[in-house]
């Protein structure tokens, strides 16, 4: 692991082999299971971007049902939280801070391409543990 992050191995607030994904194969099983496996990823993301942040901040529960209810407004809107929220995690632990994701995630969300979003917001995540499997 790189010297450029703050936590040793067995301090990270949330456990990397839980966190770290391969986004192409998340890709292709979101792509496979007509969208059911990005309900799963987003709920892991959730999870991990609290324990990094180290409080409540955002739920699946309520992302699920408000992007429902707004025909999906709002899910566009978290997009968007949820990438600042990353660069929150970055910026308070010394990681390179990825300062255009959230106009992008935004941008892709309101475009309709949301799982790029999410598999952008995957390689930020991955990039706290040193890791980026991409294949």
């Amino acid at each position: 692991m790189s010297d450029d992050y703050s936590y040793p191995a067995q301090d990270y607030p949330y456990p990397a082999q839980d966190a770290v994904r391969a986004i192409a194969i998340a890709i292709l099983l979101s792509i496979v299971t007509c969208g059911i496996y990005i309900l799963y990823w987003q709920y892991k993301q959730i999870r991990i971007l609290n324990a990094w942040l180290d409080r409540d901040e955002y739920s699946f529960v309520v992302w699920l049902l408000l992007s429902i209810v707004t025909c999906g407004i709002f899910g566009v809107y978290y997009e968007y939280k949820m990438a600042r929220g990353i660069n929150e995690v970055q910026q308070t632990n010394g990681f390179q801070v990825n300062k255009d994701l959230a106009l992008i995630c935004l941008l892709l969300a309101v475009c309709g391409l949301s799982l790029v979003s999410l598999a952008i917001q995957q390689a930020e995540i991955n990039n706290f543990y040193g890791q980026n499997p991409d294949i």
